[in-house]
C-alpha cells in the first residue's frame, strides 16, 4: 500500500478522508466500504487496482474515521450518501465512475446506479442485495428476519453506542471475527479498527445509517431497474444475508452477472482477495 495519497475532499458540503492511489489519467474506480470499516478495508485491493492502470479512490465515507460527522440522522439518508459518491466523481474531474461497494458501501453503490446511472460505467456490489430486495424481502422471510434483527436494535438511542463501546469494543470486534472464518482479521486490523471507532462521534455517526432507513432512506429507495452494467460477487457463506438476496436482485438488471464464491464469508474482500481482484478486474475489463 506504498505511494497513497491522503487528501480530505469537499463534496456534498461535507470533507471526505480519501485516499487516492494510481496513475491520475487512469479509468477512475471508487471503493465504498462498510459497516464497521473505513478506506483500510480494502486494503487488499488497492495495489491489485492502482497496477492494472486504474486512478483508485476510498473514502472513510461521511461518520466515518477521519471524514466529516454532520450531526442529525436525517445527514445520513441514502441519497446523501450517494451524492457524497457524486461529488467525488465530479471533484476528480470526471463525468462517471466504475463503483465497487461492500456492505453498506454497495448500497449506495446500488442506489446511484439505480437513481444517477449517468455517473456509473459498471457497479459491482460485494455480499449486499439491491436495496428494494433487501426491503422487499426482509418482512417476506423469518430467517432474514432474524439475521438482520441487529438493525432494530441500532435503531434505540444512546444504547447501542453504549454497549458496542465498552470493553474497548468488543461487541464489535467479537461479531467481525465471529462472522468471518479464522485469522481473517489480526490484532493489527482491529487495532486499526477500534481507532477510527473511537473518534469522537465515530459510531454515533456510523450507526446513523441504520437509523437514517426510517428518517428519509426507505421513501427515497428506487424500484427502477439498473440499466448499466452490474457484475455481482457474493461470499456464499454469509451469516448476515441470505444469496436468494443476491439472486432476487439480477431480476432487478438489465445486465446483470452474479458469481458466488463458495470458499468465503461476507468479508470475502478480506478472506479471499486474489480471487475477489481477479474477478473485479474481469468485470471491469468487460467480463
Amino acid at each position: 500500500m506504498k505511494n497513497i495519497d491522503f487528501r480530505f475532499i469537499k463534496t456534498n458540503g461535507i470533507h471526505l478522508h480519501t485516499a487516492v492511489v494510481g496513475p491520475e489519467n487512469g479509468p477512475l474506480v471508487i471503493l465504498l466500504h462498510g459497516f464497521p470499516e473505513f478506506w483500510y478495508g480494502w486494503k487488499k485491493q488497492i495495489s491489485t487496482l492502482a497496477n492494472s492502470g486504474y486512478r483508485v479512490i476510498i473514502p472513510d465515507q461521511r461518520g466515518y474515521n477521519l471524514s466529516d460527522k454532520p450531526k442529525g440522522i436525517k445527514q445520513y439518508t441514502i441519497d446523501k450518501l450517494r451524492d457524497d459518491v457524486i461529488g467525488l466523481i465530479e471533484c476528480f474531474g470526471r463525468k462517471k465512475a466504475t463503483i465497487i461497494g461492500h456492505d453498506w458501501g454497495a448500497l449506495v453503490a446500488w442506489h446511484l446506479a439505480s437513481t444517477r446511472a449517468s455517473y456509473v460505467d459498471k457497479v459491482i456490489p460485494i455480499n449486499v442485495p439491491h436495496p428494494a430486495v433487501f426491503m422487499g424481502n426482509i418482512v417476506k422471510h423469518p430467517t432474514q428476519m432474524f439475521r438482520s434483527s441487529y438493525i432494530l436494535f441500532f435503531q434505540t438511542p444512546v444504547i447501542p453506542e453504549k454497549l458496542l463501546s465498552e470493553n474497548d469494543y468488543k461487541a464489535i470486534k467479537n461479531m467481525m471475527l465471529i462472522s468471518a472464518y479464522p485469522r481473517t482479521f489480526s490484532q493489527q486490523d482491529l487495532q486499526q479498527y477500534e481507532a477510527s471507532w473511537s473518534k469522537p462521534n465515530a459510531l454515533m455517526s456510523m450507526l446513523n445509517w441504520y437509523r437514517a432507513l426510517r428518517a428519509g432512506t426507505m421513501g427515497q429507495i428506487s424500484n427502477e431497474r439498473v440499466t448499466v452494467p452490474v457484475r455481482m460477487i457474493w461470499g456464499r457463506k454469509d451469516q448476515f444475508l441470505s444469496f436468494m438476496l443476491a439472486k432476487e436482485s439480477m431480476k432487478m438488471c438489465d445486465d446483470g452477472r452474479l458469481t458466488m464464491v463458495q470458499e468465503a464469508t461476507h468479508w470475502i474482500h478480506h478472506e479471499q482477495p486474489e480471487i475477489l481482484n481477479k474477478l473485479i478486474l474481469n468485470a471491469i475489463h468487460g467480463g
